[in-house]
């Protein structure tokens, strides 16, 4: 749900089915039919309308992606209400499994993505080399145009599927992340990324490489006695190096340069949402919830306990809603947190203190991506349905 600038926001809705099944044993399975028919999806869907399902494949190594069971479901519903669903992710802006088409559908059949189990093809939105872009005029602080995904673009609705996780540049990864960098193309994603410059600190440099072998720019070099260096000319700050960088080496000017890419990243959103704002549903999977993102070749153990499923037609909202069930919970301590937080302490903020998922939320909310104002509905099976 968009909202214009200067409207009095009315709370969101945004619906939950939590993760427990022992009390009325109801499938993970059983619980998105029911959100996808709670929130309406179904009303948004013409009949042999072309319906993009964003999602993210993972990176090879990883295995926190959203399982392809799940959205075989959400295949289904689309389906039954007359769409034509088709499975959809961009290219990515670093090296790995992801960078061109041929590489990432590869990674997406590794991961169980293909035809017989999920029951709809699977695009790669950008095209071969991710290039296959609309231009999208939009009214932003940084981007008065963005380069949104042809396929995306081109698709009649949209439902965005989004595994919730932490982030070391946005701090949090749910629908407006997804949205956003999900659906820009390759060089969108650059324009994204171009406030972040980082800097290798030399003493703290082991010369291990794994910088230089994540950063498809080719912008580092690795000299015998000074360790890596990055060439700012060529660098995209895409961020991979401060990833894939285990020993704190590679530093970034944090505040100004976070604060930038994450309202570039909201813009983005803004973009891929445009003429689909009526036709556009959203799920976040608060399951396996990581301190990093999808892209990183390793999964890492969750932060808080499973939490269940979240269904709205607002992306603001259900990413607030998000945050806000999660820092309810206590923190794991044999995590990354490294410590029990309390319930109504941030995670976020512990895992990635320089990040800056507050103004990511605040500056969507500013430009009518949509309120951080919601109301939680709970859904829970009919006395049917227990027995």
């Amino acid at each position: 749900m968009q909202m214009r600038k200067g409207m009095i926001l009315m709370p969101s809705t945004v619906y939950f089915a939590g993760r427990r099944a022992k009390s009325h044993r109801e499938s993970l399975v059983r619980k998105v039919d029911r959100l996808f028919d709670r929130v309406g999806a179904a009303k948004l869907i013409e009949k042999n309308s072309l319906v993009a399902v964003k999602l993210h494949f993972g990176e090879r190594g990883g295995s926190t992606y959203i399982h392809p069971v799940l959205v075989r479901r959400v295949v289904d519903k689309i389906k039954s209400a007359g769409g034509k669903p088709f499975l959809c992710d961009t290219n990515t802006l670093y090296a790995g499994g992801r960078n061109n088409a041929p590489d990432h559908l590869e990674t997406a059949l590794q991961h169980g993505f293909a035809y017989a189990t999920v029951g709809a093809p699977v695009l790669i939105a950008d095209g071969l080399r991710g290039r296959d872009y609309h231009a999208v005029k939009i009214k932003g602080k940084h981007f008065s145009e963005v380069q949104i995904a042809s396929a995306v673009v081109e698709a009649d609705a949209m439902v965005v599927l989004s595994h919730v996780k932490g982030h070391m540049i946005t701090g949090f990864g749910g629908a407006i992340k997804n949205l956003g960098m999900g659906c820009g193309n390759r060089s969108g994603k650059q324009k994204m990324h171009s406030a972040l410059k980082p800097v290798i600190k030399g003493e703290h440099c082991r010369r291990c490489g794994a910088c230089l072998r994540w950063c498809l720019a080719k912008a580092i070099t690795l000299n015998e006695g000074s360790g890596a260096m990055i060439n700012p000319e060529l660098c995209t700050g895409c961020g991979e190096c401060i990833i894939s960088c285990t020993h704190g080496a590679v530093q970034v000017q944090w505040r100004s340069a976070v604060m930038e890419v994450v309202e570039r990243m909201d813009e983005y959103a803004l973009g891929a949402l445009a003429g689909k704002e009526q036709k556009t549903v959203f799920f976040n999977f608060l399951l396996n919830i990581v301190p990093d993102c999808d892209c990183c070749a390793w999964s890492d153990a969750p932060v808080v306990p499973d939490i269940g499923i979240l269904a709205s037609t607002d992306a603001v909202a259900i990413d607030q809603a998000s945050v806000d069930l999660i820092n309810a919970q206590t923190g794991i301590a044999a995590s990354a947190l490294k410590k029990n937080l309390k319930p109504g302490e941030d995670k976020f903020d512990a895992l990635h203190p320089e990040s800056d998922y507050h103004t990511m939320l605040s500056y969507a909310e500013e430009i009518g991506l949509g309120s951080r104002s919601y109301q939680l509905v709970e859904i829970k099976p009919s006395r049917r349905q227990k027995k």
